[in-house]
């Protein structure tokens, strides 16, 4: 009977342990088992993504930037207050604005155990600079003389020029990010990585391509050891299918700008199981016209569309508010952009004014003609994006009622950015670059064909005057003589109606509400984790 007794006890603790890890294997991959229990706080996160992580190369720009954030760490931070330490502990500037000299912080390894000395930033610098070409949109690149190693722990770089930027371009997540000398090929990076090593507070252990790809807390990390131990970051592109996700329970926390549509944050703003959450305006959602172009080049007729824009009825009837409506090209919480600017205001009337006085006159089909052309213009926007080619239909009815054609063309992002790069459009839907990218950043690239601001503004005849402003704002060293600069630059662009701003986007969030700590950075992409908690 005992015998009996035993062997029964010993085929159901076999039977159960043989259960057990056939489940928990089958489940690995796919998802993270719940470690929480009454004396321990949940340690592993469900995020989601629309898409993979792609390539992870912090010296490229192929790679999802909320991941990059995760791994790797630049020189400093950009903080709610200004500049942070990070890799460098300090830094010093010269008098003249010219030579930067950064005290390397001792103590950091990377995840491979390489040590993050004045060296390793040193081979960092110049992988980046062997692909100098490819980062010209950082006006730094073309002011940058020499990157010196001082001692170990000492490295000094050096401009032509004072360049007041400087540290906003090395503090966003790409290209001055720092990899492990080790995870180059023969010390460069463009052509690619051997691994994604860096000093962050996360590790990547795993990755299944368009499926998910996890990542686990740093535990030789040499700041605070993030209390979120690991990470699953699912793919889902379709929107709904995220927001189902997060109400069954299977993801905690959605989080981005795109990620989120108005009715998913409007059903859950109310909510007590999920948060939500408004970033300040991060970038303007705007339509970009070609002064180039014969039609546009008259400004009566960029001003008619200005005023023929409702962007109220946009803000309320595509995004319910969430987006507010934008009267300038940056927001007023941007740097040096709060300035007196009068607003384009929705009005038909004038907008019909100023296409009557420009001679174009309505037919009987209510289309305007003028030397017997149609004034018919051509409106290219990205086809991955729902919400511009619905943009774009409203602004064709709108447009249409004070005798104005807009064909419409949806192209895939590639050749969308291509052919705005080239200047092949009327109009085009664009983004400014956002926080902490603007005003400097995007004005600093107006000056070359990077995206379609280039091109759009050649017809202006102030052009060369706007851009010769916007080189002394990026070498300025007097805080007074910059703003008077960015309020000519900026006055300028607005009364020659270049842009026309639609919405201010915000990043948004929505996380079950056990989740704490969520907040949103300097940085739009970052997805702060490492400060993240559970109750």
């Amino acid at each position: 009977m005992k015998n009996s007794i035993i062997k029964l006890f010993f085929g159901i603790a076999l039977a159960t342990w043989t259960i057990g890890c056939s489940s928990e294997n089958k489940d690995e991959n796919i998802k993270i088992k719940n470690k929480e229990s009454k004396t321990q706080k949940k340690e592993e996160l469900v995020f989601v993504n629309y898409r993979d992580i792609r390539d992870l190369n912090p010296h490229l720009y192929a790679g999802e930037m909320y991941a990059q954030e995760m791994l790797y760490e630049t020189l400093v931070n950009i903080g709610p207050n200004g500049y942070e330490p990070c890799l460098a502990e300090s830094w010093s500037i010269s008098e003249d604005g010219k030579v930067y000299t950064f005290n390397i912080r001792k103590g950091v390894k990377f995840s491979d155990g390489t040590v993050c000395d004045a060296h390793a930033i040193k081979a960092n610098f110049d992988a980046i600079l062997e692909n100098k070409s490819r980062h010209t949109w950082l006006e730094m690149m073309h002011l940058l003389e020499s990157v010196d190693l001082i001692d170990d722990y000492t490295i000094q770089i050096k401009l032509s020029k004072p360049y007041y930027p400087m540290l906003t371009e090395l503090g966003v997540t790409r290209p001055f990010a720092m990899i492990s000398p080790k995870a180059m090929k023969n010390g460069s990076t463009k052509d690619g990585v051997n691994a994604y090593i860096g000093t962050g507070p996360y590790i990547l252990k795993k990755v299944v391509t368009d499926e998910y790809a996890i990542f686990e807390a740093n535990e030789n990390y040499w700041g605070k050891v993030p209390e979120i131990k690991r990470i699953l970051v699912k793919v889902i592109p379709d929107n709904q299918t995220r927001i189902l996700a997060l109400e069954k329970g299977e993801i905690d926390l959605i989080f981005g700008k795109n990620m989120i549509d108005a009715d998913g944050v409007n059903k859950y703003k109310n909510s007590d199981k999920f948060t939500v959450a408004l970033s300040e305006p991060t970038s303007t959602r705007q339509i970009v016209l070609n002064t180039s172009r014969s039609i546009l080049k008259d400004k009566n007729v960029r001003y008619a569309l200005q005023h023929a824009t409702n962007k109220e009825a946009i803000s309320q009837g595509i995004f319910y508010g969430l987006e507010k409506p934008a009267d300038t090209l940056f927001a007023k919480t941007v740097p040096y952009s709060n300035i007196d600017l009068k607003p384009f205001n929705f009005d038909m009337e004038l907008a019909n004014k100023y296409l009557d006085e420009s001679g174009w006159i309505k037919g009987k089909d209510g289309i305007r003609i003028k030397n017997g052309k149609r004034l018919e213009l051509n409106l290219l926007y990205n086809s991955d994006s729902v919400t511009e080619k619905t943009i774009s239909e409203y602004l064709q009815a709108e447009y249409k009622k004070i005798g104005v054609i807009i064909n419409i063309i949806g192209q895939e992002e590639q050749s969308y950015r291509d052919n705005m790069k080239a200047g092949n459009f009327d109009m085009v839907f664009n983004i400014c670059w956002g926080t902490p990218y603007d005003p400097q950043s995007s004005l600093a690239a107006m000056r070359q064909r990077v995206y379609g601001d280039y091109a759009a503004q050649l017809g202006l005849e102030d052009k060369a005057e706007i851009d010769e402003a916007i080189t002394k704002i990026l070498v300025s060293t007097d805080e007074e003589e910059r703003q008077k600069l960015y309020t000519f630059v900026l006055t300028r662009l607005h009364e020659d109606a270049v842009y026309i701003p639609l919405t201010y986007e915000c990043n948004k969030a929505i996380y079950t509400s056990k989740l704490k700590n969520v907040r949103f950075t300097q940085t739009q992409y970052e997805v702060p984790f490492a400060e993240m908690t559970f109750e």
